[in-house]
């Protein structure tokens, strides 16, 4: 059989096991949800192998998605990490067969603990799921695997689970973009939601030629301020930008004469600007429909920098 016939095969067999898992799903989902929602601690997501890792996942997802959630492993946890288990935690233990012995032996624990356990598993009758207040149900036909053996299918349909409490949570508490980005600073959308033009624009030794500077004055401010401009600013005139750019097109229409001109030639006055607490994509945004690559930052009237597109 050719790899692609096997790759078929096994999204086709996954995409059923996940259709079995939504045929049963059922209200359990919503208790989950309610309590997850109403607990004042975190959630603690359990489990053991390949159950483990997808914990680790929908542990993150949670995390970063406005529901404070750690991963803990069965085997530390036996070892001395229940003790940062608090009463007011929900824990989220994850087996596919329900019977995993790692976290059937901390059940009692968290039942003298009096925490709220909600088991994700394929077997409903399953020791696990008996003994935990709510049992999510991800029980799929048969596994992808054609010796029935690797998780493949039971890992899909657990992780697509984890995906589906976290948007619920999401929703429910009204999770919006600005509050990602909160969680997620280092991220291209915390950066456009968070930072402001103070943020990211230059402010120290910016390029400024007097209007009487000649042409190679002028370029060599713009070529040793490397942004590709150079400013002329007085207090009657305001403030005016020369970029490469011009000096490309005066270039084309003066020919060698460019070099008898001066700065005050080549200026564009009234550029476009900016306050300095813009927010950064409302700038990205304004260069993006003016066609230009830069900005200048005034406050109160007085150019403090350059914001350049990154």
């Amino acid at each position: 059989m050719q790899s692609t016939e096997v790759a078929k095969k096994v999204v086709k067999t996954e995409i059923e096991g996940l259709e079995h898992m939504l045929d049963n799903l059922d209200n359990n989902f919503n208790v989950a949800v309610k309590e997850i929602l109403g607990s004042c601690g975190r959630v603690i997501i359990c489990g053991m192998g390949k159950s483990g890792i997808i914990a680790k996942k929908i542990s993150a997802s949670f995390a970063s998605t406005g529901t404070p959630s750690f991963f803990m492993h069965p085997g530390e946890a036996f070892h001395g990490d229940l003790g940062m288990v608090k009463p007011e935690d929900v824990f989220l233990a994850i087996s596919y067969s329900g019977e995993t012995e790692e976290l059937l032996r901390l059940l009692p624990f968290l039942e003298a603990n009096k925490n709220y356990i909600i088991a994700i598993t394929g077997n409903s009758e399953s020791t696990l799921s008996r003994r935990a207040q709510c049992n999510l149900n991800v029980a799929v036909p048969r596994e992808a695997c054609h010796l029935e053996l690797a998780p493949t299918s039971s890992t899909t349909a657990t992780l697509v689970m984890g995906d589906a409490l976290t948007v619920a949570l999401m929703e429910e508490r009204d999770f919006r973009p600005e509050h990602f980005a909160r969680f997620h600073p280092g991220g291209s959308l915390g950066r456009r939601l968070l930072n402001t033009v103070r943020d990211e624009m230059i402010a120290y030794d910016l390029p400024i030629v007097s209007k009487d500077d000649s042409l190679i004055d002028v370029i060599h401010q713009i070529t040793s301020g490397k942004l590709g401009l150079a400013l002329t600013f007085s207090t009657n005139d305001g403030y005016s930008i020369i970029t490469d750019g011009d000096l490309r097109r005066a270039t084309e229409k003066y020919g060698r004469k460019i070099f008898d001109l001066t700065a005050k030639d080549l200026l564009v006055k009234d550029p476009i600007t900016i306050t300095p607490d813009t927010n950064i994509q409302v700038a990205y945004d304004l260069m993006n429909k003016n066609r230009i690559t830069s900005l200048i930052v005034v406050d109160e009237e007085k150019v403090i920098g350059i914001l350049k597109m990154q």
